[in-house]
């Protein structure tokens, strides 16, 4: 969620040039760049087989929320017995951060489960790309926030509106419901990981993980609960499903995610937020045989086209808050 983000997220907000510090920060190294771009590839294949597995699962008749709400237990289980045995003084954290975290997790946990809902009706190709969206939303909250419009915001605009209309216009294969949380989720997913950027950074990136994960843990069985909590065994491949979910595209991906973006920030990894989506497509297409008529395919790109000018002036753009978190010793 995300990137994707489609599961993750994906914040598009720029960090500093690579390799120079901001002050009071250190220069980053040759060495730590490449480790942070190696965590940053890994953590985007990781992201990728999200939404096929979650989607073949979905269609064998595995309930969306509860597949949600075991893959997040699972994960957050996963995460916890990882701290606190490497080091469980990563599990503290300050009041003002756990609230930021907290928020976080609620915007996450919310977009997560639009997200999955979304993929009962729409195919997990299709959904990639209507994620892919992230990068124009991110400016959008920008503008909002004091960043210049520019005529070419509104160039970029107008190729992800005409992308998205190729991809649920003329076809007429879209179900109209499953856009909308699709939509509503790319919405939250941006504005969350915006906010990890922007007022989380100085803290530790597994504490950061962890009581994020757990607050969208408690947000997904919140939503468990409410739709009744329904559950019925899933037989060998919907836990398959479940453990690939929780161990590859949560704790393995969040983990090396949030790590390389302490290292290259999130402006950076945005790069790779086109790279998740063709990914997505590739295993939607070998494994859940799904296809896409040529308009949209057409549209598809043009939403990438978007995404990628978008990502070019999110390395320009001023995102500094005018406030900070910072740990308390």
């Amino acid at each position: 969620m995300p990137t994707v983000v489609a599961d993750k997220p994906a914040s598009m907000v720029a960090p500093p040039a690579v390799g120079r510090a901001t002050p009071g920060q250190s220069p980053i190294s040759q060495q730590a760049r490449n480790r942070g771009w190696v965590l940053a590839l890994f953590a985007t294949l990781c992201f990728s087989v999200a939404a096929p597995v979650a989607r073949a699962a979905i269609l064998a008749g595995f309930d969306a929320t509860s597949l949600l709400a075991a893959r997040m237990v699972l994960a957050t289980f996963l995460l916890a017995a990882a701290i606190a045995a490497v080091n469980p003084a990563r599990l503290k954290i300050d009041g003002p951060g756990l609230r930021m975290a907290f928020l976080v997790g609620l915007l996450n946990g919310v977009g997560m489960l639009c997200f999955f809902w979304a993929l009962n009706f729409v195919e997990a190709s299709l959904i990639s790309m209507i994620i892919s969206l992230s990068p124009l939303f991110v400016l959008s909250l920008l503008a909002l926030r004091g960043e210049r419009v520019t005529y070419r915001h509104g160039v970029r605009l107008v190729l992800a509106l005409s992308g998205v209309y190729l991809l649920i216009g003329p076809s007429g294969h879209i179900h109209w419901t499953g856009f909308g949380l699709a939509f509503f989720a790319v919405m939250l997913f941006s504005l969350q990981m915006a906010l990890i950027q922007w007022y989380l950074p100085a803290y530790d990136s597994r504490t950061v993980v962890f009581y994020v994960t757990g607050s969208m843990t408690l947000v997904v069985l919140a939503g468990w609960w409410l739709m009744g909590a329904h559950w019925a065994a899933p037989g060998w491949g919907g836990w398959l499903a479940v453990a690939v979910l929780a161990v590859v595209s949560t704790f393995l991906s969040r983990l090396a995610y949030f790590a390389a973006v302490a290292i290259l920030g999130s402006g950076q990894l945005a790069l790779l937020g086109p790279l998740e989506t063709l990914l997505t497509i590739v295993w939607s297409t070998l494994f859940l045989h799904e296809q896409l008529t040529w308009l949209q395919m057409v549209g598809g790109l043009l939403i990438l086209l978007s995404a990628a000018l978008a990502i070019q002036r999110l390395g320009r753009a001023r995102q500094r808050p005018r406030w900070r978190l910072r740990p308390r010793p």
